[in-house]
C-alpha cells in the first residue's frame, strides 16, 4: 500500500472523527497554496492532505481502506515469516539416513503434515478490483446521490462590509475525472488518470461579490459549485462564511463606530482642523475645539453603519500622545511652558 492517510495527517489509527477534522484543518491551513506558496510541491502536498481526509471522514471508505490496509499487513507479515522458515529449514538440514532400509511412506504416528496460509496480493487485488467495478455497475442502478456541499471562509474589513466588496476566493475542488467518467476502471484495469479515484482535484477560482451591509458570520451560498456527483447527479453548493475583521483602531458597539483620534499636545491646546477616513474612503474634515482633553469624544452624526433606515454615528476618542525623538529647542520650549504654569493638574 504506497499512502498511509493516518500518518500523512498526524492521527493514530483509532482517530475520531474529530480528531480527523482537526488535524486536517490545521495541515489545510499550513499547506494551502495561498498561504504556504503555489509550488507544485504544496500543491500535491495540499491534493495528499484533501485525499487522506476524504478517505477518512468517510466511514465507508475508512471500513473499506483499513480492511485492505490489514490484508496488506498481513501480506507482508506472512512473505517475511516464510523466508525466516525457509532460512530455518536451510539452516537446519541434517543428512538423510542410509542405514534404515524401512521405506517411510507415512507420517509417524501422532504426526502432523505441515501447512500454511500463504495469502496471494495479486490475488486479493485482482477480486477486489473486480468487486469494485460490479459495485460501480450498481450504483449505476442505484438512485443518484447529490454531490457534497462545500464550506469555507472569507475575511473581509469593516470598510467592505459597509460599502460592500468583490473577493477572489482560490478552492480546490474534485470533479468526475475526465478519462473514466467517474467509473474508476477502464478496460477492467484501475484507472491511470485518477488512480481509481473516480474524480480528480482541481483549482478554481471565484469572483465573490460581498453585499454592503452584510453582518459578521452571514453565510453565502453559491448553488451548484460545491463537489461534484461522481454519477450524474446535482453538484453540491458552495457556502461561505463571512468574518468581519476590525483595524486595531477602529470598533463597532452596535450601529456606531469608535475611532482612535492622535493629537500632539499642540493641537489638544490650540486647536484646529484634522483630517479623518471614513469608511467609503472619503476624508472628513473635523474641527477640534482649544483645550480638547485625553479621552474627550468627538461624534460625527451620520458616520457609522446603516441598517434599514437607521445610520449611527462615528465616534472619535482622542489621545493625546508626545510626539517622539523631540528636538532640542522643542524640550526647551517644553521647559519653558512648564516655568510659565501656575496650574496644579493633580
Amino acid at each position: 500500500m504506497s499512502k498511509n492517510y493516518y500518518e500523512i495527517l498526524g492521527v493514530s489509527v483509532n482517530a475520531s472523527f474529530s480528531e480527523v477534522k482537526t488535524a486536517f484543518r490545521k495541515l489545510a491551513r499550513k499547506y494551502h497554496p495561498d498561504v504556504a506558496g503555489n509550488t507544485p510541491e504544496n500543491v500535491a502536498k495540499f491534493k495528499e492532505i484533501n485525499e487522506a481526509y476524504e478517505v477518512l471522514s468517510d466511514t465507508k471508505q475508512r471500513s473499506e481502506y483499513d480492511t485492505v490496509r490489514r490484508f496488506y499487513n498481513y501480506s507482508s507479515a506472512e512473505s517475511s515469516q516464510k523466508n525466516n522458515d525457509e532460512n530455518s529449514e536451510k539452516t537446519n538440514t541434517t543428512k538423510p539416513d542410509f542405514g534404515s532400509t524401512e521405506k517411510k511412506t507415512k507420517d509417524a504416528p501422532g504426526s502432523r503434515k505441515k501447512t500454511g496460509f500463504s495469502f496471494n496480493w495479486e490475488e486479493f487485488i485482482s477480486k477486489y478490483t473486480k468487486y469494485s467495478e460490479s459495485d460501480c455497475r450498481q450504483k449505476d442502478n442505484k438512485a443518484i446521490s447529490r454531490g457534497k456541499d462545500i464550506h469555507a471562509d472569507v475575511e473581509i474589513t469593516i470598510a467592505e462590509a459597509l460599502n460592500g466588496t468583490v473577493k477572489v476566493i482560490n478552492m480546490l475542488q474534485t470533479q468526475v475525472c475526465p478519462k473514466c467518467k467517474g467509473r474508476k476502471f477502464i478496460n477492467g484495469r484501475c484507472c491511470p488518470h485518477c488512480n481509481g479515484k473516480g474524480e480528480t482535484a482541481i483549482h478554481k477560482k471565484f469572483n465573490i461579490k460581498i453585499p454592503a451591509g452584510v453582518k459578521d458570520k452571514s453565510k453565502i451560498r453559491l448553488s451548484g459549485e460545491g463537489e461534484k456527483s461522481l454519477y450524474g447527479g446535482d453538484n453540491g453548493d458552495l457556502y461561505l462564511t463571512v468574518h468581519i475583521t476590525a483595524p486595531l483602531d477602529y470598533e463597532v458597539e452596535g450601529l456606531n463606530i469608535i475611532k482612535t483620534l492622535v493629537l500632539t499636545p499642540s493641537e489638544a491646546v490650540l486647536g484646529g482642523n484634522v483630517s479623518v477616513c471614513a469608511f467609503n474612503n472619503e476624508h472628513i474634515n473635523v474641527k477640534i475645539a482649544p483645550n480638547t482633553r485625553n479621552g474627550q469624544k468627538i461624534r460625527l452624526s451620520g458616520c457609522g453603519v446603516s441598517e434599514g433606515n437607521s445610520l449611527g454615528d462615528m465616534i472619535l476618542k482622542v489621545i493625546i500622545q508626545i510626539p517622539s525623538n523631540l528636538s532640542n529647542e522643542e524640550i526647551e520650549l517644553y521647559r519653558k511652558l512648564n516655568e510659565l504654569s501656575s496650574q496644579n493638574v493633580r
